[in-house]
């Protein structure tokens, strides 16, 4: 990527906007000035000058997109901001810029998503020319994206909110590489993609996220010289937030993948793109033999059920079940030899292309022996990201069709990172809230390629904005089995109970594994009063939204929850973490990993293992603390971390939690914060003007409300003891705001049949 430079306005210094009394300072916003958040500025805007690399830890309440935002926009350059979560992508353009502009003025700011999230009007038109639906679901679908297609401007299936994600239609829509024609397409003038591409060479900053970076990146590399090769344009710089998450991203994008879903998808698309087109009358032929020996291919391979298997063993697989993939090789040729014979059809060469990518990649997968990559197997639900994806609304398993996937990925994404990162970008800024192990980034230069501090990259540490001494209690209960033993379940669930019923629920349980989520779940329905939610049963926005208007709920989770989740104030209050978060060492990829470290002389549970693990326990436990008036209880139910040397590298990389080992200082901590929220409660309720209750107006003209005022103690049949905050209005309008000490929630109330005067 070459320095591209824009025209641009003058905009306001950063000392101008962060320092105190300034342009933030007069903001709507509530404004507290935060020194490391100006550090952070000042650093960033330094390396986009200097046209170094920089990265940055800037713990939870920095505000590091105002930080990285300003500087990136001053440059007069395009940057490009990639996320690791669309929850972040979505604040910085819907939230973070929108505010930037109301200070500003008007910032010429594109976001962009995977070509999957956009309409391809060609399909569309061939879709509606030889319709092939599934049902009435579907045929509906259909006239939803036809009747929507005419109407938008971005083509992005996120205005179609009551389409299901899991739409086998839009698969057949979506404008996704494989079966793009580019420039030859009938409709690129009007192609949504081109459109996109054309607002991003507008834009000072391009709002991407690491899915789409590395897809775009593997796009350029494979297609070298290519002038229209990916869709994202040269950039002076990209700034990378939540960069914890590059190397798994990476992996995914530098490795290969092939599956039966893509075979049968490119029999559909050859189907639909073709039919009736003159000269290919012998392809459906052609294409239900692919389907056919595809279908044989995928059902012969070694796997031992579902999940992530090595394929160690693949000469062996070639020598007694070689026919299977010559058969299907033999197919892939057989079809490429029909498309080429085809003329005059715009859509033989890109299928042509397609054919041949996913020939090379099976021979690669099959054949190759290129000692940086490990070769494994995966059967998963079709479209599930995780095992948890497989459950039902009621937690019950639901008959879904299984996809099988071969894989190659990368042992080692460094040098390919270095050559075609930061080798490539004048300026490269990591950011993340957690970057350090025992505050040093050793760790993260090592596995992304940077190098040690003296080949230009530069550091800096952010402390948290957050008290964390006062605002958490880290809990670490003593006498607790190792997590391995057979007497772990029942402990880790006696534990729980017992922190639930002191916080009231209004926690996060999150686990290492489904297995494990699954069994402390069954072992507690039973015996707690409070809503409990189980990652699986719906989609996790779904849960988040039913978490965060349910009074005192307990949410079950995974991997998923663990990282880009922000729940702010009382409603989460606890955050349980069953056992250190260690990689499964028996997964094909962690396993090649470990072991290439091992012969390289190193020490793999402690160079990889063990660091990996802490990144990933203060993502989980910063879940908790979001926010000034946040306060909480962490727990930690693994005694390894007290037990073992390597438990001083987890408690040295924590912030400054206050620990204890204490089940009484829990409760203490929940009766401090009680008494804290009544006083701050009334406190503000003071500063509101309250509706008094008229003289001459008598309970029954008050429609049962009984005649209370801000500040009395009240008791509720169901909720216990509380305090008015504030009362408004009378009569039947009359509305009661009252915080309940037991639960440590604020409840509105408008029925008073169960509220007594204390």
């Amino acid at each position: 990527m070459s320095t591209v430079a824009i025209p641009t306005r003058a905009l306001p210094t950063l000392h101008e906007f962060f320092s105190p009394g300034g342009i933030l300072a007069r903001s709507p916003l509530p404004y507290e000035y935060r020194p490391g958040q100006l550090e952070m500025a000042k650093a960033v805007e330094r390396a986009l000058t200097e046209r170094r690399h920089l990265i940055v830890e800037a713990g939870t309440g920095t505000g590091k997109t105002l930080a990285y935002l300003l500087p990136a926009l001053r440059t007069g350059q395009r940057i490009i901001v990639s996320t690791g979560t669309k929850a972040l992508q979505d604040q910085l353009y819907f939230r973070d810029i929108p505010f930037l502009e109301s200070l500003l003025g008007n910032l010429r700011v594109c976001y962009m998503k995977g070509r999957a999230n956009y309409l391809c009007r060609h399909k569309l038109a061939a879709l509606r020319s030889q319709p092939i639906l599934s049902g009435l679901e579907e045929i509906d679908q259909y006239r939803q994206i036809a009747e929507w297609e005419q109407l938008t401007e971005t083509g992005d299936r996120a205005e179609l909110s009551g389409m299901p994600e899991s739409s086998a239609l839009w698969q057949k829509l979506d404008a996704r590489s494989e079966a793009c024609l580019g420039s030859t397409c009938p409709d690129y003038r009007r192609c949504f993609i081109t459109e996109m591409r054309r607002k991003a060479l507008e834009s000072d900053i391009i709002i991407v996220n690491h899915h789409l970076f590395f897809a775009d990146l593997s796009v350029k590399r494979e297609a070298t010289g290519a002038p229209d090769a990916g869709i994202l344009p040269e950039a002076a710089a990209v700034i990378f937030d939540e960069a914890h998450e590059l190397e798994e991203v990476a992996s995914s994008y530098f490795g290969l993948s092939v599956s039966n879903i893509r075979f049968e998808e490119l029999a559909r698309d050859t189907d639909v793109l073709l039919r009736g087109k003159q000269g290919a009358e012998n392809l459906p032929a052609a294409t239900q033999q692919l389907r056919e020996r595809a279908r044989m291919f995928f059902a012969g391979l070694p796997l031992a059920g579902d999940g992530r298997q090595p394929f160690a063993e693949r000469e062996q697989f070639l020598e007694t079940s070689g026919d299977l993939y010559l058969a299907l090789r033999t197919t892939l040729r057989r079809l490429e030899a029909e498309m080429d014979a085809l003329e005059g059809i715009d859509e033989a060469p890109g299928l042509k292309k397609r054919v041949a990518r996913l020939r090379s990649e099976l021979e690669f997968l099959l054949e190759s022996d290129a000692a940086n990559m490990v070769y494994w197997m995966e059967r998963r639900i079709a479209g599930a990201t995780d095992r948890s994806s497989s459950t039902s609304r009621t937690g019950a398993f639901r008959a879904q069709s299984r996809a099988t996937f071969l894989q190659a990925t990368p042992i080692d994404v460094s040098e390919l990172l270095h050559e075609l990162v930061f080798d490539q970008i004048p300026t490269v800024v990591l950011t993340s809230a957690t970057l350090t192990v025992q505050g040093g980034f050793e760790h993260m230069r090592k596995r992304l390629g940077l190098g040690d501090t003296g080949q230009g990259a530069r550091e800096l540490v952010v402390p948290s904005h957050f008290r964390y001494g006062d605002q958490a209690l880290l809990y670490l209960p003593p006498e607790m089995p190792d997590p391995r033993d057979p007497e772990f379940p029942e402990a880790a669930a006696n534990c729980i109970r017992r922190v639930l019923e002191i916080t009231r629920g209004r926690a996060f349980c999150l686990f290492t594994s489904y297995a494990q989520m699954r069994d402390l779940y069954e072992r507690l329905l039973p015996v707690l009063d409070f809503p409990i939610l189980l990652h699986g049963t719906a989609p996790r926005k779904a849960l988040l939204e039913e978490f965060r208007s349910t009074p005192n709920a307990v949410l079950f989770g995974t991997a998923s929850f663990w990282q880009g989740v922000d729940v702010q104030g009382e409603a989460l209050s606890c955050v349980i973490i069953d056992r250190l978060p260690f990689a499964v060492p028996s997964d094909p990829v962690v396993s090649a990993r470990m072991k290439a470290i091992e012969e390289a002389g190193g020490k793999p549970f402690f160079d990889y293992q063990v660091p990996a693990a802490v990144l990933t326990l203060k993502q989980g436990f910063g879940r908790l603390i979001r926010s000034l008036e946040d306060r909480g209880v962490l727990v930690l139910l693994d005694p390894r971390i007290t037990r073992q040397r390597y438990g001083q590298t987890f408690l040295q990389s924590l912030p400054p939690y206050r620990m204890t080992a204490t089940i009484t200082d829990v409760e203490s901590f929940f009766e401090v914060q009680a008494g804290k929220s009544v006083k701050a409660g009334l406190e503000a309720s003071a500063r509101e003007p309250d509706v008094p209750v008229r003289p001459e107006m008598d309970t029954a003209e008050l429609k049962g409300a009984p005649n209370l005022k801000k500040g009395q103690r009240v008791r509720h049949g169901k909720y216990g003891e509380g305090t008015i905050l504030k009362r408004e209005g009378y009569g039947r309008d009359a509305k009661l705001t009252v915080l309940f000490v037991r639960h440590g929630m604020k409840k509105l109330m408008e029925e008073f049949a169960n509220l007594q005067k204390i």
